[in-house]
């Protein structure tokens, strides 16, 4: 008996493996997105704003991280989700002409608790047609049972109404990237949108391979940064042996990584193979650091705040929008209407 049930195994994984190979092999021959290193350069910057506490300028887009490539954005929509420490906005840009969705990652002093927890916890994801897809439950209930969700895509509908079929880009770090990414597949399957694109920043693993293959052929247009030895695009673990089960990557990541020695130490960018799991990337390395995770292209990605989910808002700002009773925050604006600078304390 012992030896049917190590048969049986051992057929199993081998099924798993050959399975994976040709689910490999067809993302390999998809054609995969094209990275820009300029627009990387301008999302990290709303990756990074929407981490900010003080909801007056950011809503107002007058913060110290909105001075620079994102200058000339403008928010429609901010949303608090104070229950989960949830944080996003919708706005729309100049440059690039794009609807920007940006999600905020987990605050950093609490990052370490977050990492601990980020196992399994698999969850169906609750879509048409998607069998055996699985997502984690924290990714998937963040973007799908709080606030977030209802106020994206009402700020969507509305800047859509407002400018048009406009390109839709969806950003986030950390946390914030597993979200976008999950949005991003929200707008396309459920809202049927067809122009979205994605980049997120030292995004971890989100689904399974099954999940991983389907947001693969729904979003192709999607580009994740990793950054060195960043710890978290390492998470939940990947089991080359269990392909169908364990979490895993889609496809295509570009991995910032540091060359040289001592004191001559260069900055470098690889754009990785079509498998979301390349061997020469980020897996090539230990995954180990917390401070490689808190920063990209040079950019802090993180709060201003040394408390968790604190926020410091204008109530003048807070007129403009509402507060229900669980303290859940939602600014809104019309693009039509012009937008009056305002001071950031009473």
């Amino acid at each position: 008996m012992g030896k049917s049930r190590w048969l049986t195994l051992v057929t199993c994984l081998c099924l798993f493996a050959f399975s994976d190979g040709r689910e490999l092999k067809a993302w390999h021959k998809s054609k995969l997105p094209e990275y820009n290193h300029t627009l990387a350069t301008i999302l990290v910057e709303y990756s990074s704003a929407v981490y900010l506490s003080d909801l007056t300028e950011l809503f107002t887009w007058t913060c110290d991280r909105c001075d620079g490539l994102t200058k000339g954005f403008e928010i429609m929509e901010l949303v608090v989700d104070v229950e989960h420490c949830l944080q996003a906005f919708v706005g729309v840009a100049e440059d690039p002409h794009a609807i920007i969705i940006a999600f905020r990652g987990t605050n950093e002093h609490s990052l370490q608790n977050w990492i601990a927890d980020l196992y399994w916890k698999q969850h169906e994801i609750n879509y048409p047609g998607m069998d055996d897809v699985m997502v984690h439950r924290g990714f998937y209930t963040a973007y799908h049972n709080t606030t977030i969700r209802p106020a994206i895509l009402d700020a969507v509908e509305r800047a859509k109404k407002f400018y048009g079929d406009v390109h839709i880009i969806v950003t986030g770090h950390s946390m914030g990237g597993a979200m976008a990414a999950i949005c991003a597949l929200d707008l396309t399957v459920n809202q049927h949108e067809k122009n979205v694109q994605v980049m997120t920043f030292g995004q971890p693993r989100i689904g399974n391979s099954a999940f991983a293959s389907l947001y693969f052929k729904q979003v192709p247009n999607t580009i994740r940064v990793t950054h060195d030895h960043d710890i978290v695009p390492h998470l939940p673990p990947y089991y080359s042996y269990l392909p169908q089960k364990t979490y895993r990557h889609f496809p295509r990541e570009v991995w910032l990584y540091n060359i040289g020695f001592g004191t001559l130490i260069y900055s470098a960018e690889k754009i990785c193979d079509g498998s979301g799991e390349d061997p020469d990337c980020s897996r090539s390395v230990s995954g180990n650091s917390i401070s490689d995770h808190l920063e990209y292209y040079g950019v802090r990605m993180e709060s201003d705040e040394p408390m968790s989910c604190k926020i410091v808002m204008d109530g003048h700002v807070l007129n403009l929008g509402i507060r229900d009773s669980r303290g859940n925050i939602l600014l809104s604006r019309d693009p039509a209407t012009p937008f009056l600078k305002m001071s950031t304390r009473v």
